[in-house]
């Protein structure tokens, strides 16, 4: 008889059924709760012992518990809905009543629906991570529980971050009374009294972190003042908010500092010279750094017509952040590079990334480099890498690589134009048909940039125009990345991986729902493609409902992560990718470096083995950092467009449905890429029914509503610049909306009383 246990002795299939001594659908589930880091198909089959044409029965069972929601797929891995990854970044909230820590994850999974799952932290004999208290974020191995009344798993500290204090953000103010108080950033925190001797120096208009002290049971808490930020008033005080809100490092230490001032240049020992090859770094006419140079020609060989080598050229970072140094620690720490409107958090000092490592023109600089062969239909057909000491041979802008082309060439582009530009649009005109070919997801959804003025608030917001030379860059580099990971998985080697899962099956069927309401189909059962989206994208192409549809597919996209276990990437349609090409900015382009030197024999400042034991790690901690980027940059661009527009109160404004729920509707105004919110007690006289599967605030009476994407005319009715919310009333009429009016009718069913009262609440204000 078969019979297959978990190494851990939890779980033990004794099956005897009518075939082949199968395990149980309840088994099999038990495993995969018990066993969440060996969930994969290949550790399921492996642990039943499982073989031959039997694999494709539990492949089909698999797919079956998938379809019925008893378990769903992250990565290669199977797991119970709502179940946390191995390792996890997780938040100590409190104490049990036995003393131990209580955890919640840092960032709770969007497609769980209600409370984080509760994660009990076990203490660990001869641990040495530093000691976790309530109020610490941590990096945890996590495992699931069996007991039923407890926490669902219990966890094990890896890596305690920085202490976080229990600091308020908030602005120093002094009113004529003589009281001092903390206007918080954030609305939903009250406002706070502070006694002349806990101000710690700090005058009108400060921005300040505060400790609050003391609450009595009338009038505002007390609190002291721990550090004087900046002054609200002066140059990039509003990103200096989200900096010090989400403990984005921004300061570098004395010892990183001087180990970037210490780095020597590299020299061509061990090096390939390429200095004399014509690599043109082409970025943002007012990028600081670059790390990144092209070249393009016809491929010579006879067998190869109509083909091209492209050579593309990143910084060689590795060479001066080696493994384990002060820099090392800080750039993990960072994870990433972070942009604001008015300023750059760098991973790395300016020594490094501004000076040793960008690819300046006319100077020597170290470089990792990958020569690729294409075929004429685009299909790459071999590619090599190289350590080499390249020269730029000149520094370009996107706009101005694309008026050469365009037939106004300038002093610089005129010279290039025949032997550099025009055969790196060759070559590009024939990664376009592989693009083509693979069919990537092409979602049509503009990029705004605010333009500030020179005291630090917004002048303009402005969609800046793709060009080919945008997407020249993008494409070269997206195969850079691919020949990247093609090579370290030849090599065996351990490296990040860029995933990005396909939508979960929660999400399929909620576009699936959407998407019946405009007449359109999404298959079921079948393995999404990219290009199922893509047609759907086309069909609407050109109508009203284009930008609506265009949102809602995004809307039901999975979140790309770094992690070293590969699965692909869904929107670009590859089976294998790995950032290589910005590694100045991104650390896990740094471990691709560090893995590409150690698996072709480049030098000894490759991949460690001891970092390779924590790829898994790491992978957590930079997904992590990236996450808390993306937040920062959005919410000073909300505070900047909140600022700008809070003398403008009660005027009217164009706007577009960016979401809609039971709650309200959230705009969009395009002119300034900016939200804001309107609650659904203000929207008339009708009673507004939440319909999920249209996005849609629907009237019970009328029929009529407001739908996701829809263009309407807004009020402006009250402005938080701090916080970065706004407030508006709807002006526009609600219209009738197209489609089957069965969702609404679901709808009305599903509404409980709860819900009801909670729709017809006083509005609060929106914190994004």
């Amino acid at each position: 008889m078969a019979r297959g246990t978990s190494r851990r002795g939890k779980t033990a299939a004794k099956v005897e059924s009518g075939n082949a001594h199968l395990p149980s659908r309840e088994e099999v589930l038990r495993f995969i709760t018990e066993n969440p880091d060996r969930s994969g198909k290949r550790e399921i089959a492996k642990a039943f012992n499982i073989k031959g044409g039997d694999r494709i029965w539990l492949k089909d069972m698999l797919r079956g518990l998938q379809d019925e929601g008893l378990v769903k797929k992250r990565r290669k891995k199977i797991l119970r809905p709502g179940a946390l990854p191995h390792v996890v970044v997780l938040d100590i909230f409190s104490r049990d009543a036995e003393g131990g820590l209580l955890a919640r994850p840092a960032e709770p999974d969007e497609e769980h629906e209600g409370p984080a799952p509760l994660v009990a932290i076990r203490a660990q004999k001869g641990a040495r991570t530093a000691a976790a208290g309530i109020g610490d974020r941590v990096l945890a191995r996590v495992f699931p529980t069996e007991d039923e009344t407890g926490p669902a798993y219990t966890g094990r500290v890896m890596k305690v971050f920085e202490k976080r204090r229990r600091a308020v953000l908030g602005v120093f103010r002094e009113l004529p009374d003589g009281s001092l108080r903390i206007e918080p950033v954030e609305r939903r925190q009250p406002e706070l009294l502070v006694d002349e001797d806990f101000r710690k120096g700090a005058k009108h208009g400060d921005l300040v972190e505060v400790e609050p002290v003391t609450r009595g049971r009338y009038g505002l808490p007390k609190a002291k003042v721990l550090e004087v930020v900046g002054s609200i008033a002066t140059e990039k005080a509003v990103s200096l908010i989200a900096i010090h809100a989400h403990e984005i490092p921004h300061i570098f230490p004395d010892s990183v500092l001087e180990e970037a001032e210490a780095a020597e240049p590299a020299t061509t020992k061990g090096r390939e010279d390429w200095r004399k090859l014509p690599l043109v770094t082409i970025d943002p006419a007012d990028a600081k750094d670059h790390d990144d140079a092209v070249f393009a020609e016809p491929d010579p060989d006879e067998k190869n017509r109509g083909g091209a080598i492209v050579t593309v050229a990143i910084a060689d970072v590795a060479h001066y952040v080696r493994p384990g140094s002060a820099l090392d620690r800080e750039a993990l720490r960072r994870g990433n590079s972070v942009y604001f409107p008015d300023r750059v958090v760098p991973m790395l000092p300016e020594r490094i990334s501004n000076d040793l490592c960008s690819l300046r023109e006319g100077e020597a600089r170290p470089a990792l480099a990958v020569r690729m062969r294409f075929a004429s239909d685009g299909r790459k057909i071999g590619h090599s890498f190289h350590r080499v000491i390249m020269r730029s041979a000149a520094r370009l802008s996107y706009s101005q690589t694309q008026a050469a082309i365009d037939g106004q060439p300038d002093d610089k582009t005129g010279p290039l134009l025949d032997t550099v530009l025009r055969p790196l649009w060759g070559a590009y005109a024939i990664l376009k048909r592989g693009r083509s070919a693979r069919e990537p997801l092409e979602l049509d959804l503009p990029e705004r940039k605010i333009l500030l003025k020179p005291d630090g608030t917004v002048d303009r917001v402005i969609v800046p125009p793709r060009l080919d030379a945008h997407k020249l860059i993008e494409e070269f580099m997206i195969q850079a990345n691919v020949a990247a990971a093609e090579t370290l998985e030849a090599a065996r080697q351990s490296l990040v991986y860029r995933v990005h899962d396909e939508p979960s099956l929660a999400k399929q069927e909620s576009l699936r729902e959407f998407l019946a309401s405009l007449g359109m189909s999404l298959a079921r059962g079948a393995a999404l493609r990219p290009a199922q989206f893509n047609n759907i994208l086309a069909r609407v192409e050109g109508t009203e409902q284009e930008q609506l549809v265009n949102e809602v597919v995004l809307r039901s996209q999975s979140q790309a992560i770094y992690t070293p276990e590969n699965i692909g990437h869904f929107g670009l349609n590859l089976r294998r990718y790995a950032h290589f090409t910005s590694p100045i900015r991104r650390y896990a382009d740094l471990i691709v470096h560090r893995a590409l030197i150690a698996a072709k024999g480049f030098g000894a400042d490759g991949l460690r083995p001891e970092d390779e034991a924590r790829l898994e790690e790491v992978s957590a901690l930079i997904s992590a950092t990236e996450r808390r980027a993306m937040a920062a940059e959005r919410e000073t661009v909300d505070r900047l467009v909140a600022e700008h527009l809070a003398h403008r109160i009660d005027e009217a404004f164009s706007a577009r449905i960016s979401g809609v729920t039971k709650a309200g509707i959230f705009v969009l105004l395009p002119e300034y890429g900016a939200d804001g919110f309107i609650p659904v007690s203000s929207l008339g006289d009708d009673y507004y029914i939440y319909d999920e599967p249209r996005h849609a605030l629907v009237g019970q009476r009328s029929g009529r509503g407001y739908q996701l994407g829809d263009g309407v005319d807004v009020r402006l009715v009250e402005v938080a610049p701090l916080a970065g919310t706004m407030r508006f009333e709807m002006i526009s009429e609600p219209e009738h909306l197209p489609g089957s009016s069965k969702s609404l009718h679901k709808a009305k069913r599903g509404t409980t009383r709860t819900a009801r009262r909670a729709a017809q609440r006083p509005p609060k204000a929106r914190r994004r």
